[in-house]
């Protein structure tokens, strides 16, 4: 299966150390094939004793931070970033430092909040925090100051890249804090609990009102009376309901940057269904971060190398509207119903859970491929 992936070449890319690195390596193959991230899981898949690769864990985790090579993963060609929340349960963590409750109230867990850019229909992680309930209480925070700890640390990185957030970011003290930052971003409206409000220069209240099939843009209005903004929403025929999003771009090219927003919920999915991620059971917040951030750089390499594999399989598809006939296909390229593989299944899952056979030179050439755009990828940065 993934026995092909040299996960050590990967990480020289992301630890200075050469020891942690291929330390960090050994974990991340060994998490790769125990799509887990419980350690005694992993230890398992390790070379020796489980009792002692387990060791060889907790000394990693000791001495490296995971967290700060996750920083190089940042695309410096992305057109946006993308920062969504993740609620991870942990139901039986009742004595466990960090775990709180979450959004209904009873559930036990905490949240993940991770930043990441697009790629090809999924997303690369490229910074990440965590929070609950209890350490927002145990700190004298809140979720925002947890939100803004999160932005303070890719502020350096975005340039002129605007933050694409989804409605649960849609508060007053963001706003604020974005404009003070002098940061871009779009933002989809939350209407769903309490409606925010916005005026016009004259401080007249301004009503978002739109019907099926229209699109309705508002330009310069106040959100809550504090932030100068622009607004628009757009209602498809068919949805239950419209989409609004504010941002301090232009209003068409907010709406534009937010239709084509990689669905980081897929990535998420695939962090919890394919790699485990749920089976966390780290007593400490710091290494149970560090854990995480391995899994994501983790994550990463496999779905580079899923993605050298799905094309290899499956070929990029055809247009739906290219008149193409099986017949008349140039030999080598793909049929339209290998095209319709080639969308249906993420390069991590065609990695992980399809049955496939690979020649040597087929192996060799597509771990090549794949550590080729990953050293593209990575950015000499180091976090402090």
């Amino acid at each position: 299966m993934d026995k092909f992936i040299n996960n050590q070449e990967f990480m020289r890319e992301l630890f200075d150390d050469a020891e942690q690195a291929e330390r960090a390596g050994e974990i991340g193959a060994a998490i790769l094939a125990a799509r887990s991230l419980r350690m005694t899981d992993i230890a398992v898949e390790m070379e020796g004793k489980s009792t002692a690769a387990y060791k060889r864990i907790q000394r990693f985790l000791e001495q490296a931070d995971p967290r700060t090579a996750l920083w190089r993963l940042f695309q410096e060609e992305a057109e946006f970033v993308i920062g969504d929340p993740t609620e991870i349960e942990r139901p039986q963590a009742w004595k466990t430092e960090y775990v709180g409750t979450l959004k209904d109230g009873k559930t036990r867990g905490f949240w993940s909040l991770m930043l990441a850019t697009p790629y090809r229909g999924r997303a690369i992680p490229c910074g990440m925090v965590t929070y609950s309930s209890k350490t927002i209480a145990q700190g004298l925070d809140s979720r925002n100051l947890n939100h803004f700890r999160a932005f303070d640390g890719l502020k350096d990185l975005l340039g002129g890249r605007p933050l694409v957030l989804d409605r649960e970011f849609s508060y007053l003290e963001l706003m604020l804090n974005l404009f003070e930052e002098q940061l871009s971003w779009v933002i989809r409206l939350n209407l769903r609990s309490k409606p925010p409000k916005f005026y016009d220069a004259e401080g007249q209240e301004v009503a978002l009102t739109i019907s099926s099939g229209e699109n309705v843009t508002l330009n310069h209005v106040w959100y809550m009376g504090k932030v100068c903004l622009n607004v628009i929403g757009t209602w498809k025929k068919g949805l239950a309901e419209p989409l609004w999003v504010m941002t301090n771009l232009e209003a068409s090219r907010g709406l534009q940057i937010y239709l084509a927003r990689m669905k980081i919920e897929e990535t998420y999915r695939d962090l919890k269904s394919l790699l485990g991620l749920t089976k966390l059971m780290h007593q400490r917040q710091v290494y149970m971060e560090k854990m995480v951030s391995l899994l994501l750089l983790t994550f990463t390499i496999g779905l580079l190398v899923g993605e050298e594999l799905r094309d290899l399989l499956y070929g990029e598809p055809i247009a739906e509207d290219e008149p193409v006939e099986d017949h008349q296909r140039i030999p080598g390229t793909p049929s339209r119903k290998q095209g319709k593989k080639w969308k249906r299944y993420s390069g991590l899952f065609v990695l992980l859970k399809q049955k496939w056979s690979l020649s040597e030179p087929q192996k060799t050439a597509i771990s090549h491929a794949a550590l080729s755009i990953f050293r593209n990828l990575v950015q000499p940065i180091v976090r402090t």
